[in-house]
């Protein structure tokens, strides 16, 4: 997550513009009045809004998107801190290879070719370059999919839960729904080598974040939850690549057979206890089977994709 030491007006305007609203429409989304919005910006560096103010405004960043957000740290000169949910500095991202896949839009990052720790007895792998999404695909990515190709809806789709749930996971999809989507974008099913690199890193972390085992930043059954949420909600909660949702929220096909018919699941899901979602845990589903925790994510070797960016 990235978040702002100590807010300023200078900070405020910056966010305000970042979000193109007018001081009317900022002031009615933080819930203050139009009066303390102007006063905070005509202050500048001077002002410094109140600590329940502040929180509001971190809220306000940290449930913003990503191109505002890269607006605001542009318009900042890159003031954003990388910080965990206790305050404390996070280490820098392995990966910043972030590009944008031109067939579905997805956001995509660079896991560089290495050797990992893989599984749970941490066994030396190679796993050449590649990108991965840094999101599950969503609903919203998921209907034009289907706009575009005329594919079977999933069960329980509706154009008003698409609007309400856009920037959740589509769940209730096969093995081969995952499969059908990643053809159409061009890309692919990651193996579960490299989903788990991309999850934990080339050190054997247990978790995207390190070794401390904290279902705060996650979406598992512990938390209560009920439900899939955001693909960007947890942000304290992303690998050393940057990659979103690598513990919970919903299990996600991988390319790998494990047997005729069966492919590997990884991740946990919101339905999972916390000790299901470890990265380097093993589970596998028939390629017919779907459920409402259950999703997945694309990746594509780093050649074809900077070949098609004419990289």
């Amino acid at each position: 997550m990235a978040t702002v030491q100590r807010w300023s007006g200078i900070e405020v305007r910056a966010l305000r513009e970042a979000k193109r609203m007018s001081i009317r429409e900022f002031a009615a989304h933080l819930g203050v009045s139009e009066r303390m919005i102007s006063k905070w910006e005509a202050g500048r560096e001077n002002i410094r809004p109140r600590p329940v103010n502040q929180a509001a405004l971190d809220t306000c960043l940290a449930r913003s998107d990503a191109d505002t957000r890269a607006r605001f740290s542009h318009l900042t000169g890159g003031s954003l801190v990388p910080v965990d949910a206790a305050g404390e500095a996070m280490p820098d991202l392995i990966g910043s290879s972030r590009v944008r896949h031109p067939a579905d839009g997805s956001t995509m990052v660079k896991v560089d070719g290495s050797v990992f720790l893989s599984g749970p007895s941490n066994e030396p792998i190679w796993v050449p370059d590649f990108y991965i999404d840094v999101y599950p695909v969503t609903n919203a990515q998921y209907a034009q999919f289907l706009t575009a190709t005329g594919h079977p809806a999933p069960q329980r789709w509706s154009e008003e839960n698409v609007e309400k749930l856009g920037d959740h996971p589509v769940v209730f999809v096969t093995w081969n729904d995952a499969t059908a989507y990643a053809e159409w974008a061009g890309k692919a099913l990651p193996t579960s080598q490299q989903w788990e690199k991309a999850a934990r890193g080339t050190r054997g972390a247990v978790y995207p974040w390190g070794d401390q085992p904290t279902p705060a930043k996650c979406n598992v059954r512990e938390n209560g939850v009920g439900s899939t949420t955001p693909v960007d909600c947890y942000q304290t909660g992303i690998s050393p690549y940057g990659v979103y949702d690598m513990c919970g929220n919903v299990w996600e096909w991988c390319s790998t057979e494990t047997r005729h018919g069966r492919y590997e699941l990884k991740g946990g899901a919101w339905t999972s206890p916390f000790d299901r979602a470890t990265p380097s845990s093993f589970n596998d589903a028939a390629a017919s089977m779907c459920d409402d925790d259950t999703g997945f994510r694309c990746a594509t070797p780093a050649e074809t994709l900077e070949t098609l960016l004419g990289g």
